[in-house]
């Protein structure tokens, strides 16, 4: 019977496992190479132009040049003496069967049969004409839309996703009786009887008198509030102009504090806040040997091998965002800025490394700064974490509205995920910063546009 009249067949060639089935495009196993042990007790479906594609791909340098290689030597182990095509067992209970045919003809006239993504979705319509109950995943939206216009249930792929709109803030606002406030500062232990997050920024305001107030930092070992100790501080200079900046402040001068996240849109300070106390830590107080500066390569959509010159001439123009930021904290008056931050590199104060070159290494007693972290899959960022040496602090800053990645959201990049996985561990602390102070113009953009 033909399935393009509206009628099933029986095919060769078509599965129909029981159960769900859940066809992946490529871009799923690139964006984490976990994936296939993701889908538990289900069916998993991978077409030949899949393989094709990470065959493509395994030679890259990159998250997904690794990506590719690990997944196929997933693909391989479970094999086993087993054929694919036929189906072999996950570890999960699930099966994962390889579609070596073509299923173009169940295309409809217009779409590009030469195209792997249409490809894949030929082998969907043919297994659901077929009588499969099939999802297909992708990262890729128009894939999905186009999905959806041809009756396929279509799906985003959700693992290591935390729900944007709930994000831990990393700070709070507390109405208090007054003795409270009073209590505070006296010197005498504050405690409230509300749930709160280790190292979590809070402001207690008098019911009396709301302009009477205190900032804390709530301490998980002893269940305390205690008071800022560095919201005050001027590292380098540079003073807070608002409250959150106070407490981004107080996490990262805090030796205690071993991984700080930030988020907050363009001009809240993010990058400025975290290379003064950088140079403070480093230059003048010694703490640690140096600054490491880095940033996800990714509108290239290339390794920056690709740039010509050295690997510092590569990075020159890419860390120029973080160079300007250095430039304001050496020169204000910009007189004789650039000559400064020279000499930051030089003296080696400073380091710029690209994020695909810190795999690999072994970063003991850095201040490490990894800016546009919103831009890193959840495996870039353990990837970049787990580097982390002995007496390191890691910084990572971000806007998650402000996304390149064309395979990331709000709800999916690296940073967004540390935050929530984070947050009850008594070494990071973590701050959205919502106000801009780059200037009126910059404010306004970041509100209006």
């Amino acid at each position: 019977m033909d399935v393009r009249n509206g009628q099933r067949r029986e095919d060769a060639g078509i599965p129909v496992p029981a159960g769900r089935s859940f066809l992946l495009d490529t871009n799923v196993l690139l964006h984490d190479a976990d994936s296939l042990h993701a889908f538990e007790e289900h069916n998993l479906i991978l077409t030949i132009d899949v393989l094709e594609e990470l065959d493509r791909f395994k030679r890259g340098n990159d998250e997904k040049g690794r990506n590719a290689r690990r997944v196929i030597r997933d693909i391989d182990a479970l094999r086993d003496g087993k054929s694919l095509s036929e189906g072999v067992p996950l570890p999960g209970g699930g099966t994962l069967r390889i579609l070596v045919s073509s299923f173009t003809e169940y295309l409809p006239t217009g779409m590009d049969r030469s195209q792997p993504d249409n490809r894949i979705l030929a082998a969907a319509v043919a297994m659901q004409a077929a009588g499969a109950h099939v999802t297909f995943v992708t990262k890729d939206i128009n894939a999905r839309v186009k999905a959806d216009a041809l009756g396929i249930r279509a799906e985003d792929f959700l693992n290591r996703v935390v729900n944007f709109d709930e994000l831990y803030t990393g700070w709070s606002e507390h109405v208090v009786p007054d003795g409270i406030i009073n209590d505070f500062y006296a010197g005498r232990p504050v405690r409230l009887d509300t749930p709160l997050c280790p190292n979590e920024c809070v402001l207690l305001k008098s019911i009396a008198n709301p302009k009477h107030t205190a900032r804390g930092i709530f301490r998980g070992d002893s269940g305390l509030i205690e008071p800022l100790q560095h919201g005050d501080s001027r590292p380098w200079g540079l003073g807070a102009r608002n409250l959150q900046q106070q407490f981004a402040l107080e996490l990262l001068m805090r030796e205690d504090i071993r991984l700080v996240t930030m988020l907050g849109q363009a001009g809240t300070g993010k990058t400025l806040l975290a290379l003064a106390v950088g140079l403070q830590l480093v230059a003048e107080e010694k703490r640690y040997r140096r600054i490491m500066v880095s940033r996800p390569i990714m509108p290239l959509g290339k390794d920056i091998g690709y740039l010509p010159g050295t690997k510092d001439e590569k990075l020159t123009s890419w860390m120029q965002p973080v160079s300007d930021n250095l430039q304001f904290l050496v020169d204000p008056k910009l007189e004789h800025a650039g000559d400064k931050v020279q000499y930051l590199y030089d003296t080696g104060v400073v380091e710029a490394e690209a994020v695909t070159y810190i795999r690999g290494r072994s970063l003991p007693k850095l201040f490490i700064v990894i800016d546009e972290a919103q831009n890193l899959t959840p495996h870039e960022v353990k990837t970049v974490v787990s580097r982390a040496g002995e007496d390191s602090k890691v910084i990572l800053t971000g806007d998650a509205y402000q996304i390149d990645n064309p395979y990331l959201d709000a709800s999916s990049n690296g940073l967004t995920y540390v935050v929530e996985r984070f947050k009850q561990q008594p070494i990071h602390g973590h701050i959205t910063l919502a106000k801009s102070e780059r200037s009126e113009l910059a404010s306004l953009a970041a509100e209006l546009l």
